[in-house]
């Protein structure tokens, strides 16, 4: 759930043009973000991507990128010269089984201070996390090129076989140690399971440049306030992604004065000049658009927003930027002509079609139940069904209990289905502390678990509140009076939850059915999330109880 912070002066300057808050915050939504708000005393802009697959957007550069092409400013595919560089990486056959991808260029001619470094941190640990799958999937580094000598040598090594002084760290240590005792060691140490032997980057002179993808030299891979000479490297699983890093990373560098240079890779089997900039292509139908949005736009007019969106258009053939890899059909491109258009211009067509239908009981039930929760005062909320482990799991302080997982996800924001619901409320309590309290929210909607081959699907009703004197006795009146309200009662007992205060935390059983957990929200999930006020909540699953009153 990539959010990112930036200096509005910046944003400013590579945009060229002065743009207010209010500005930002309808231009972040072009790019499907949401404006998170503005610090005048330390210029601070923020905007959350939460919600996108565009990963390039994850730097205010990106973010510049966009609205130029929003306000007309430029036209089309901004254009990027490579220079020849007639630098070497070569890939040693050791590596190929464990990492094989590697995509690299040289950076020239600008001057890092303290801030561009800390933008360029900032969409290297949110590529590599989100996208890059928390380094497995895509892993990035920076170096200065002064302290390098060419050519770079990337192969698989004995784990006793080197030492080297990792980042912020003052002694040697071999790649054994760093995994045990470095932070970023044991914080991705599962990156490497099962290896016999692992990565490095290592420079002519035997130097090492990085443990990939656990963590740089202090030495080689420690970029400094005053460095304008840059080598960026990209590791991977996914020659795919490793070269949209590559991308991503040379045109946000390009867009910040820099000079890119070609980097040659050469492997055991083939050479490969990187990066890769080459464009593809997708042939589209005015018909498309016609039968998604109804509009029967001109040619001229389909290229003017396609210019809008950073696309190059010409004879029906959309020319897709090197830094976006999520166009996937045309209608991926239709979308995006859609919001360059304006949604809100589109015209709705009246009903022409009646048909006659009734719900299911079981919905006639929920629907119920959520009458009663809205009447005790409580606002519903719609979120989506699909998550991410940080959100279901660490967050909530529980171990994963049966997850159904997405093999192939874009976004690792929606990788999983949701195992429960109310990871979601504490989710908008984080986003609304600035609101008024109490606050009293609820979502109903399916949730889905993993039980050994089986997946179980099940209607789950989450309610919560939080104010000052949020407590138990709170959310058991609640449960007691949709009991009442379907001529139920119902028992509780004792339970251990780590999502909730032990002690304060109980299950309740209707006919010897467990249907629900309810109870105080344990402290370390309140300040995992950010919070500062108690929280209450109640997960009920409507599935079992409406099962209940059916026998």
């Amino acid at each position: 759930m990539p959010t990112i912070t930036f200096s509005l002066k910046d944003l400013q300057h590579l945009v060229g043009k002065k743009i207010s808050v209010e500005e930002l915050q309808e231009l972040a939504h072009y790019g499907k973000g949401d404006f998170e708000g503005y610090d005048k005393e330390t210029d601070e802009a923020k905007i959350d991507f939460g919600d996108t697959n565009l990963p390039y957007l994850w730097s205010v550069e990106g973010v510049a990128r966009l609205i130029k092409g929003i306000l007309g400013l430029q036209k089309g595919i901004p254009e990027i010269k490579v220079s020849k560089g007639g630098y070497q990486v070569v890939v040693d056959k050791s590596v190929i089984k464990y990492r094989p991808y590697i995509a690299c260029f040289a950076a020239k001619g600008k001057k890092m201070d303290d801030y561009l470094i800390k933008q360029m941190v900032q969409l290297q640990e949110k590529f590599c996390e989100s996208y890059g799958r928390r380094r497995q999937k895509v892993s990035i580094g920076l170096y200065s090129y002064k302290r390098l000598k060419f050519p770079v040598h990337y192969k698989a090594i004995e784990p006793l076989s080197i030492e080297f002084v990792p980042l912020e760290f003052k002694a040697k240590m071999n790649l054994k140690e760093i995994l045990a005792e470095h932070p970023k060691g044991r914080d991705y140490a599962w990156v490497l399971e099962g290896f016999d032997k692992y990565p490095v980057l290592m420079d002519d002179k035997n130097e090492v440049m990085s443990f990939v993808p656990i963590i740089n030299s202090n030495f080689t891979g420690k970029l400094e306030i005053g460095d304008e000479d840059l080598f960026f490297e990209a590791t991977g699983i996914d020659e795919e992604a490793v070269n949209l890093a590559a991308s991503i990373f040379a045109y946000a560098l390009h867009d910040r004065g820099f000079q890119i240079y070609s980097v040659e890779a050469k492997y055991p089997d083939k050479k490969v000049m990187m990066p890769n900039l080459k464009n593809e292509s997708i042939q589209i139908k005015s018909e498309q658009i016609k039968h998604l949005f109804g509009l029967e736009l001109k040619e001229n007019e389909i290229k003017q927003l396609l210019e809008k969106s950073q696309y190059d258009f010409a004879n029906w053939k959309v020319k897709i930027p090197v830094y976006r890899n999520d166009i996937l059909h045309p209608y991926d491109i239709i979308e995006d002509i859609g919001i360059a258009y304006g949604f809100d211009k589109i015209k709705e067509l009246p009903l022409t079609t009646f048909t006659h239908g009734s719900t299911f009981k079981l919905n006639e039930f929920i629907d119920k139940v959520r009458e009663i929760i809205v009447g005790l005062g409580y606002q519903e909320i719609l979120s989506a069904i699909l998550a991410n482990k940080e959100l279901l799991y660490r967050k909530m302080n529980i171990k994963d209990f049966g997850t159904i997982e997405i093999d192939d996800y874009m976004s690792e924001t929606y990788s999983v289905v949701r195992s429960w619901i109310l990871p979601n409320l504490m989710e908008v309590f984080s986003k609304n502390k600035h609101v008024e309290f109490p606050q009293k929210i609820f979502e109903q909607g399916l949730v889905n678990s993993r039980k050994g081959d089986e997946i179980f699907e099940s209607h789950r009703i989450a309610i919560a509140s939080s104010h000052e004197n949020a407590n138990y006795t709170e959310m058991r009146q609640i449960l007691d009076y949709i009991m009442k309200c379907f001529g139920l009662s119902c028992d509780i007992e004792e339970a251990e939850h780590d999502s909730f205060i032990e002690g304060r935390v109980g299950r309740a059983i209707v006919k010897g059915k467990k249907v629900a957990y309810l109870g105080e929200i344990s402290p370390v999930v309140i300040t995992n999330w950010g919070l500062e006020m108690p929280v209450v909540a109640l997960e009920l699953n409507l599935s079992e109880l409406w099962e209940v009153m059916e026998r």
